[in-house]
């Protein structure tokens, strides 16, 4: 906390990458990423109110049909390892374009497809695809911006990372009173086209030739390989993964929770996903308020103990029937504000530890949290797809995440020089 205090003001630079002249305003620049980013929470979470109906359509069972979600995940964190090293040795805008094609041409084909097998194939390309504007999107604020301006536009991304998953059931419910799943898919299409057409137009290429690296295959797991060696950073990485295990744990589960537990439909489920959301935006927004008396590592501790509580809270009163549906929602919004607390510090921490590998030490950070994040999707439908079942895998995830805190990261021996780092790439 006293390392924050006293860590001297950063001037706002940026890196002479591009000519000036080249360079978009910085609004213009967070609306264009922020547009990009947006492409993977509304590919993960717009077809969630129609999981009940691909379920009925393609006579399968909800767990397989969890396994799309799974899919869309694996792809995301295969994606970042690979597109990450790719954006070092092509540039910025020529990857992250074709990323976003591969998504759009994997949503039309969603419209075709016949089975929940090619449904399945499908998704894994659709996150392969938007796996280019989660980690590409990071590097360009590198390219670009340093000091109190990177921190600016990280935390206007952040901030889009939490709105989009609140709008997109939303917006996926409200498509469904006037056109089936595969509609939703036809939209994920049309908005993939225009991204590419405005990144094409407006987007600079920020990675000049001069700094590309290519290091080749052996190059690239040479530097994973130093990645884990940091005993704390692949702790802290460790903690981040079983943090998402428990959101996505209510990302994948929450729609037949609301719709076939308690009889909610598409749309009530929509604006109840959207409520809950709110409460892990709020979490985010307020980090950086708290992190001017708290370390982030204080607030880390605090986030993976209190989803654990609240997890476990779920599980008693879903269990026993206590308060219903009320009961139940308490519980889960407990659980997503201590997520949105956890979340942003974890990453932070980890890779405030290796500045001079930041790319591959956000690949490698994005592929654990969506990788644990694929795991567990269909966990929560193996143990029944109720209330019961997501505390489970919360106050699974989250006790690790704790010993995990406790026998390897050790927060408490993270030097000062951490702290003052994140503090400031937290704000």
């Amino acid at each position: 906390m006293t390392a924050i205090q006293e860590r001297p003001d950063v001037t706002a630079t940026v890196p002479n990458t591009a000519p000036s002249a080249q360079r978009p305003g910085m609004a213009r620049m967070a609306l264009l990423l922020g547009a990009f980013v947006a492409i993977g929470p509304l590919t993960i979470d717009m077809y969630l109110p129609a999981l009940p109906t691909i379920t009925t359509q393609l006579e399968t069972t909800s767990a397989a049909v969890q396994l799309t979600l799974t899919g869309t995940l694996v792809g995301l964190a295969l994606g970042q390892l690979v597109l990450g090293p790719v954006s070092d040795a092509l540039g910025r805008k020529r990857p992250l374009l074709a990323g976003t094609a591969l998504h759009v041409l994997a949503s039309l084909l969603v419209l075709v497809a016949p089975n929940l097998a090619v449904l399945g194939a499908l998704r894994v390309l659709q996150g392969v695809g938007t796996a280019a504007g989660a980690v590409i999107a990071l590097a360009i604020v590198r390219d670009l911006y340093d000091g109190r301006a990177a921190a600016t536009m990280l935390s206007r991304l952040f901030l889009v990372l939490g709105a989009a998953p609140v709008l997109a059931p939303t917006i996926g419910g409200e498509l469904l009173r006037f056109t089936s799943w595969r509609g939703i898919f036809a939209l994920l299409a049309v908005y993939g086209v225009l991204m590419v057409v405005v990144g094409a137009r407006a987007l600079p290429e920020t990675l000049p030739p001069e700094r590309r690296q290519s290091s080749g295959v052996v190059g690239t797991l040479r530097g994973y390989r130093s990645l884990f060696r940091d005993r704390a950073y692949v702790g802290l990485v460790l903690v981040a993964g079983l943090t998402m295990a428990g959101l996505f744990s209510y990302v994948s589960g929450s729609a037949f929770v609301y719709q076939g537990e308690f009889g909610l439909d598409e749309q009530q489920f929509g604006l109840l996903f959207g409520a809950g959301a709110f409460w892990l935006i709020a979490a985010t927004q307020a980090n950086p308020l708290l992190l001017r008396r708290f370390s982030p590592q204080q607030l880390l501790v605090a986030g993976t103990v209190a989803g654990a509580a609240g997890g476990a809270a779920l599980v008693m009163l879903a269990g026993t029937g206590t308060g219903g549906l009320p009961a139940v929602v308490v519980s889960l919004w407990v659980v997503l504000f201590a997520c949105g607390l956890a979340l942003p510090n974890a990453p932070a921490l980890a890779l405030s530890r290796h500045g001079e590998a930041a790319g591959t030490a956000a690949a490698l950070l994005g592929a654990v949290q969506f990788g644990v994040g694929a795991v567990v999707s269909p966990v929560v439908g193996l143990l029944g797809n109720d209330a019961v079942a997501i505390g489970l895998v919360v106050v699974t995830a989250l006790t690790l995440a704790i010993a995990v805190l406790v026998a390897v990261v050790r927060p408490w021996q993270l030097t000062v020089a951490d702290d003052a780092d994140v503090a400031v790439a937290l704000h």
